[in-house]
């Protein structure tokens, strides 16, 4: 007997039309999801283009976080006052420096939570996230604001470190309420008279400007692509004239401390960049020689940055300075 297979062809047919009709859903939902991705991505690639700089403080963010910082808020005279605070132990006070914030520090602060301090990295005001109030920004005001800071947290003595104007400002402190501070550290700081001819750069108003301003602040400036530079130079002018007002005060001269250098009785530390040239090492020499209780590093390859450039080397020095078995003497190391 002969089987019929008749049906055959017809279920293979209507088998082969299922199979084509799913692949072309398939290759439709893939071509659609494609679709998006393209657009998603074209989408993110522009807006970096346009705004690098909100993915560069995301990803500050998230660095902060990864690292157990809290950001927190604290009312001072009516002002909102941004800060940092992380680790537990020792307090540590660090204060950034004109046109800075407390996520400068970011680079130093895992060598002092390691070794077992609580760190508070203020945004002084007028930068940062903290408030921009119609005030003249000076030195004195700034002090003022770090000692509020302080009181807040209910610090008795704390170690503090300051980087550039922001040492000119925890210096001032530590001559004009020396209980306040146990140990200070300095690093590229302001505070004493100095050629000021490089400090207009550090207001950039074009790419060239910018171009200058990195070559005063590090001897190895990177590249910085135009798109990049643009919104740079946003930022910078929206804080031009916060920036304007405290270099004006720092011109009068009212708050330097030349004069009341060998008043100083906090053991300090100064940790210079060989290679700063906008508050270079000879301001640092002058500051150990007049500071009886001072000790001066003086690192090289790096320069008003060394902070970051030379994150590991200023860091170790930081944290063997703090520690309670080390005080600062009348001498002066170079590390070339």
């Amino acid at each position: 007997m002969i089987p019929d297979l008749s049906w055959r062809p017809r279920s293979i047919h209507l088998a082969t039309v299922g199979t084509a009709v799913k692949l072309k859903a398939r290759s439709r939902k893939i071509g659609m999801g494609f679709l998006v991705l393209v657009v998603l991505t074209g989408t993110a690639l522009l807006s970096f283009y346009l705004r690098p700089e909100f993915f560069v403080d995301k990803l500050q963010q998230f660095r902060v976080w990864k690292m157990g910082l809290q950001p927190q808020f604290v009312s001072l005279n009516a002002q909102k006052i941004h800060y940092l605070v992380g680790g537990t132990g020792k307090p540590l006070v660090l204060v950034h420096g004109l046109a800075g914030r407390s996520e400068d520090w970011i680079a130093l602060i895992p060598y002092f939570v390691h070794d077992g301090y609580k760190v508070y990295a203020p945004d002084l005001l007028g930068y940062g996230q903290s408030a921009r109030p119609d005030v003249d920004y000076s030195i004195s005001l700034e002090e003022d604001i770090v000692k509020q800071f302080i009181d807040s947290q209910g610090l008795k003595q704390p170690d503090m470190a300051g980087w550039s104007m922001g040492g000119w400002v925890t210096l001032k402190l530590a001559a004009d309420h020396p209980e306040r501070v146990r140990k200070l550290i300095l690093l590229d700081s302001a505070g004493v008279k100095f050629d000021t001819k490089n400090v207009p750069l550090l207001r950039p108003k074009t790419e060239a400007d910018l171009v200058r301003m990195m070559q005063v602040l590090t001897p190895h400036p990177p590249h910085i692509p135009s798109f990049y530079a643009t919104d740079i130079l946003r930022g910078f002018a929206r804080e031009d004239w916060i920036v304007d007002r405290a270099l004006k005060s720092m011109y009068t001269g009212k708050d330097l401390m030349d004069a009341r250098l060998n008043t100083i009785r906090t053991p300090v530390l100064l940790l210079w960049g060989r290679e700063d040239v906008l508050t270079p090492p000879s301001m640092g020499e002058q500051m150990h020689g007049a500071i009886p209780h001072s000790e001066l590093k003086i690192f090289g390859g790096c320069g008003h940055l060394a902070p970051v450039e030379c994150s590991s080397e200023v860091g170790q020095a930081m944290v063997e300075f703090l520690s309670d078995g080390n005080s600062a003497g009348q001498q002066s190391t170079r590390k070339d």
